[in-house]
């Protein structure tokens, strides 16, 4: 086991879930270390340039953006074609990591930002979202009629802004993005990638994901 690629992981973060989606898309083995952020273990902080997760710990070196180690995953295996996917998957993506994400942030957490206005804030995210529900409207995913790269890696952001308040997204009636949604959070997808494990300690047996 100790061969393998270490994913060092926590639980709720959209990056690590995104990341965690794809190791269990590819079907590449890992070992998943799940750490708890107020702890950070040495061995994680020694292999994390940045020391966020996710982090995937390789021989020679380490992946610390979780949108590539999507990519790393899925270009050893890729049977499900999420890289088969038009250039305007990319670009969602990068709003969705850019100024939606940082709209997210400044509405979770608006305490931490007193100088600016959450209500100016949650309205720069819905307006990402009404692009998504516009294209989902006409369509089951993201780019098309089958889920790829775009879809899996925008989903837990979307998870996280709707459960900061999820009578307000309700009530936005937003039915086409609320059931891709939805259909994923009710998804063995999901509920795979979100398994409780105990957090990992030096010495300790290493979880094989997937």
């Amino acid at each position: 086991m100790s061969a393998l690629p270490i994913l060092w992981s926590f639980r709720r973060c959209p990056y690590a879930m995104r990341a965690r989606l794809a190791i269990q898309s590819s079907g590449v083995q890992v070992a998943l270390r799940e750490i708890l952020l107020r702890d950070k273990p040495a061995p994680f902080l020694a292999a994390s340039p940045t020391g966020t997760v996710p982090c995937l710990q390789l021989p020679d070196a380490s992946i610390d953006e979780s949108r590539d180690i999507m990519l790393w995953a899925l270009s050893r295996q890729d049977p499900e074609g999420w890289l088969d996917m038009p250039a305007e998957g990319h670009s969602l993506i990068d709003r969705c990591d850019g100024p939606f994400k940082s709209a997210l942030d400044h509405t979770k957490y608006a305490v931490r930002y007193p100088d600016l206005d959450e209500a100016e804030e949650r309205a720069k995210a819905l307006a990402f979202l009404c692009d998504l529900n516009e294209l989902l409207s006409s369509t089951a995913f993201l780019t098309g009629p089958r889920r790829t790269l775009a879809d899996m890696a925008i989903l837990p952001f979307v998870r996280q802004f709707a459960n900061t308040d999820r009578a307000w997204f309700d009530a936005q009636a937003l039915v086409p993005l609320t059931r891709w949604l939805d259909d994923f959070l009710a998804s063995d997808r999901f509920a795979g990638i979100m398994h409780k494990y105990v957090p990992w300690q030096n010495g300790q047996d290493q979880v094989l994901f997937p």
